[in-house]
């Protein structure tokens, strides 16, 4: 036999004894007899092949088995006590870990939103991973993430999504563009206009083909690229105009450093989902974040949106 046969039981008496060297006090400590300790730990003995005390006069003390043996028995219980918290801060809420899966456009709101729920909840720790659409509704159907927040999920995603808030695109373009100040354009307005848009996959840039689509529209896109700050940048640069998520470019229109174009029929709305991998049942803690993104995000939203304007309004005075 072997210590692969050890009952955790057997391997928490053995461990009390071996730090009181007293089975007396160990039998009170579990509620058993003197007897059945000892009989325990002869059945430890049996499993390790060695004895593990040894009597020295009247005092009863560890042999060098017993001693090694402790290490490696408190460590073990160690971790299933760790185990056993961990499981038990999950009920509680008051611990636990979530995997995040987000689009790259949401990490200008997510983190707010996430600041304000583990003021709350300080124990809960958070993983964030982004990526395109597609790259997210892979990690979720994968089940890399607990998580995730996206635009509307692909038709064929085995997940459950649910929106918790509005989602605007719009057409921005520099300050000192000559349409900046317009009252009103049209698509074909823009016609002679470069954009500069999302890589493929990523799900502006599907929302951008399939809306241009449908008003007969071909953009000249003269760049593309797989970041939203490089989008912001080559439009303040002058590299062009871009239909991109109001989101992204709150704090940008709070300081005047980007424009939002009066086109007719914008700003898109779309909708932000929270999503999980279907099959997944949620954890409290996740299902608890869930339950706070679709009460509190929109308004976070929006609190964001208004300090950027503020903060707008207070530089110009200044």
């Amino acid at each position: 036999m072997t210590l692969q046969h050890a009952t955790l039981r057997q391997m928490q008496i053995f461990a009390a004894a071996a730090r009181t060297l007293s089975f007396a006090r160990v039998a009170e400590q579990f509620g058993l007899t003197p007897g059945a300790v000892s009989f325990q730990i002869k059945q430890m003995e049996g499993h390790c092949g060695f004895p593990l005390f040894e009597r020295v006069g009247r005092r009863v003390v560890l042999t060098e088995a017993g001693s090694g043996l402790l290490e490696h028995a408190s460590v073990i219980l160690k971790a299933l006590t760790d185990a056993d918290r961990r499981m038990q801060s999950l009920k509680d809420l008051t611990g636990g870990h979530v995997n995040i899966g987000l689009v790259s456009t949401a990490k200008y709101i997510v983190p707010h939103m996430l600041s304000r729920f583990q003021a709350d909840r300080p124990g809960v720790s958070v993983h964030l991973q982004d990526g395109n659409r597609r790259e997210v509704n892979e990690a979720v159907a994968r089940g890399d993430v607990d998580l995730a927040i996206m635009g509307r999920p692909l038709e064929d995603a085995d997940v459950v999504a649910e929106p918790f808030a509005q989602h605007p695109s719009v057409i921005v373009c520099a300050p000192n563009h000559p349409l900046a100040d317009a009252p009103k354009l049209k698509l074909l307005d823009l016609a002679e206009e470069e954009f500069v848009a999302r890589e493929q996959g990523a799900g502006t840039r599907a929302m951008t083909e399939s809306y241009f689509q449908k008003q007969g529209f071909t953009p000249r896109i003269v760049m593309t690229s797989s970041s939203n700050e490089t989008l912001k940048q080559a439009v303040m640069a002058g590299m062009g105009i871009a239909l991109i998520s109001r989101h992204t470019i709150s704090l940008e229109l709070g300081l005047g450093m980007l424009r939002v174009m009066n086109v007719e029929g914008l700003p898109l709305m779309r909708a932000w989902y929270v999503a999980h991998r279907r099959s997944l049942p949620l954890l409290p803690v996740h299902a608890r974040l869930q339950d706070f993104l679709l009460r509190r995000g929109q308004e976070i939203i929006d609190e964001l949106d208004a300090r950027h304007q503020q903060m707008g309004a207070a530089r110009a005075a200044g």
